[in-house]
């Protein structure tokens, strides 16, 4: 048995997280066993647990998607050599019941991902869905050196990774916040200019920012929210590149879209295609090994406190990624 946190039905974190015993799980063929270190909390963590989503009533899920450990044995078909190496974990819990919030996690070997020696833990569990939907999402907005880019909500879990990843490629960015701290958290990132959207005129300081030309592409966080400063800051044949939406329908500036030839690319970082996904590793790795990404660790809790991670990251209370240790480091 292994120690783990789970729930067996939709609801509040205090009401539903518990933290018991589970069985371990077993390496099936292709899959390898990890001795889970440290587990990432994402929003898409929270709102599973709190909307039922992908979670049938009395099945005991274990949430969290994102973690890091040692792989400590192999099923059937994967190199014995695999045994003792460090590795960060990505889509633990995408179609599955159990996730990376537990001692033990058996996932396909292709889902643990060597991790350098330079890489501490809490840092590998925060690279499966922020790092690699920034990375994604800049190379989808299929920009080059010298061009703008927006990143809307640059001090989020993503945006400080996107950023990061535009300024490798030599983009100007460009970089919308909610309070002079996150700011400052993206401006440490790298952002070329930081838009308080609060107290700002996002169209009217983007305008100003590029001689009234607009950005080259968006990284759009909340299509839904964001969806109508669209035709203030996109240039004619620009690009939103869309991650993330905050309901079921948005309304968009259609004729203005249509207008101007602008673009709008969708896509769910779970959900990438193995040509899409080998990319995004073959880029991210070197990036590790040269310890050329900064990561921003907000909160590190103990196991025990699931239920005030989950809540920390609901009401968006700290700036950086919330991460639990599992064991002892």
């Amino acid at each position: 048995m292994m120690r783990a946190a789970y729930y067996t039905e939709p609801g509040p974190a205090q009401a539903v997280l518990k933290v018991g015993e589970q069985p371990t799980p077993l390496p099936a063929p292709g899959e390898v066993l990890v001795r889970v270190r440290t587990s990432g909390v994402n929003p898409s963590d929270w709102k599973s647990r709190k909307f039922g989503f992908r979670t049938p009533t009395g099945q005991v899920t274990i949430p969290h998607s994102d973690g890091a450990g040692i792989i400590e044995s192999v099923g059937a078909g994967v190199p014995a050599a695999r045994v003792g190496e460090r590795v960060w974990i990505w889509n633990g819990q995408w179609k599955r019941a159990s996730g990376t919030a537990a001692e033990y996690i058996a996932l396909p070997s292709t889902q643990a991902v060597t991790m350098p020696d330079s890489l501490d833990y809490a840092a590998g569990a925060c690279l499966g869905i922020p790092a690699l939907t920034a990375l994604q999402a800049v190379r989808l907005a299929n920009v080059g050196a010298g061009d703008t880019v927006l990143v809307a909500g640059g001090a989020g879990g993503v945006g400080h990774y996107a950023i990061q990843f535009a300024k490798f490629r030599n983009l100007r960015v460009l970089a919308t916040v909610s309070t002079a701290e996150k700011a400052q958290h993206a401006q440490h990132a790298g952002a070329d200019a930081v838009i308080n959207y609060r107290e700002e005129d996002v169209g009217a300081r983007v305008r100003a920012l590029t001689d009234g030309r607009g950005v080259d592409a968006i990284l759009e966080v909340d299509l839904t929210a964001n969806a109508k400063l669209i035709p203030d800051v996109l240039r004619p044949h620009g690009t939103v590149v869309v991650y993330g939406v905050g309901g079921a329908d948005t309304t968009i500036p259609a004729r203005w879209m249509l207008g101007s030839s602008a673009s709008v690319k969708f896509f769910l970082i779970y959900d990438l295609t193995d040509a899409d996904r080998t990319a995004v590793l073959a880029e991210i790795n070197p990036l590790l090994q040269e310890n050329r990404l900064k990561h921003e660790i907000g909160l590190r809790l103990p196991l025990s406190e699931v239920a005030v991670a989950h809540d920390t990251v609901e009401n968006g209370s700290v700036i950086g990624h919330v991460v639990l240790d599992i064991a002892d480091q």
